[in-house]
């Protein structure tokens, strides 16, 4: 029995930061044709209209549907349009026809109608996309205080006796603080510009007073950050917040993996894939029922996973017993480790929200 044909026009997107092009091909894989769009709501509204005058449209893929392809994303899919995440080319085709921005829309198109691609993209209009955004602009607000107390600690390192031998010595948040309250002798040191020594203790003074005002409104940006974050998270996935070993920073890594629509991950085996703790089959000829470790997935979540493992190990008893009983039968902590991954994985996809919360009253 033949496979069932889609029911309409098959579209691919192939996406950038200035433009988007778009091909169509029929339900049979006959090529239509294509056309270019700007990466504006009009270009979006006119891609669509372009697809649709074709016929009906069946589904569309996306290459780049979590960048610059999310906004087309979104716009489609509330127009009730499948739409189709398309990780990458086919290098097949791409080795044998060429690369174009043409020939990389249609091999979306035929890459949906073969149903090599078939992963929903997340659809970034909820709640988990607040929590993304935020933990975004706090990973970035991380970075820039360290970078800012490691440019202070050269300074003082390379700066006289004066201020070094008061410094050197101190903890983090004391050596801020006391950076903060550094009276310069001058705001301008081209006042100083005659009296070297004293431009020199001047213009340090006024740096290292500055990388610290700079390091406590970054610190208190990450403080209120990480509010936000667990607000959004202890309103979002009540339920995941309490498992043991999970707070809020280690359920918004989850909660981010999983999508706004986590309906698209349908069973708990699909999530632990995507988490990158499903063990990979390693049997070959007379070895057999032998499995390796998977390096797939979304490493952030496994990190997040292997975290909470540590955390149960110190702390949460049949975690524990369950280390003594699997030890005594052989395994090494690196393999349990990587098999109460797998169970906590199937603890979160069960503690998921089933919907966006904001659908909640």
């Amino acid at each position: 029995m033949m496979a069932t044909e889609p029911s309409g026009v098959i579209g691919g997107v192939d996406t950038h930061k200035h433009s988007h092009r778009a091909a169509v091909i029929d339900p049979a894989g006959r090529f239509l044709g294509d056309r270019g769009f700007g990466t504006d709501s009009q270009g979006e509204v006119d891609l669509l209209a372009w697809l649709r005058s074709h016929g009906p449209v069946a589904a569309v893929g996306i290459e780049g549907s979590r960048s610059y392809g999310a906004s087309l994303a979104r716009r489609l899919a509330s127009a009730g349009v499948r739409v189709v995440e398309v990780n990458r080319p086919n290098r097949s085709a791409r080795r044998a026809d060429g690369k174009s921005d043409r020939l990389d829309a249609e091999q979306a198109a035929r890459s949906v109608l073969a149903k090599t691609s078939t992963a929903v993209p997340k659809s970034k209009s909820g709640p988990v996309e607040a929590i993304r955004a935020s933990r975004v602009t706090r990973s970035s607000a991380v970075k820039a205080r360290t970078q800012a107390f490691l440019t202070l600690h050269s300074i003082i390192i390379a700066s006289s006796e004066e201020p070094r031998d008061e410094l050197i010595g101190l903890t983090k948040r004391t050596l801020v603080k006391r950076c903060d309250a550094l009276e310069p002798d001058t705001a301008d040191p081209l006042e100083l510009v005659d009296q070297p020594d004293r431009l020199q203790l001047a213009a340090t003074k006024l740096a290292l007073r500055d990388l610290a005002r700079r390091w406590l409104a970054l610190d208190a940006e990450i403080k209120m950050l990480d509010r936000r974050i667990k607000r959004l998270v202890e309103h979002t996935a009540p339920d995941l917040v309490e498992l043991c070993g999970v707070g809020a920073e280690i359920a918004g890594q989850l909660l981010v993996t999983a999508g706004d629509n986590p309906e698209r991950i349908r069973t708990e085996a699909a999530f632990a894939k995507l988490c990158g703790v499903a063990p990979q089959p390693a049997s070959s000829g007379k070895t057999t029922g032998r499995h390796r470790l998977s390096r797939s997935g979304d490493r952030a979540a496994n990190s997040a996973l292997y975290m909470i493992v540590i955390t149960r190990t110190r702390h949460h008893q049949p975690t524990r017993a369950y280390l003594e009983r699997r030890t005594a039968e052989g395994l090494t902590k690196r393999e349990i480790i990587r098999c109460l991954k797998r169970y906590v994985a199937r603890e979160v996809f069960k503690a998921l929200p089933a919907k966006p919360a904001l659908d909640k009253t």
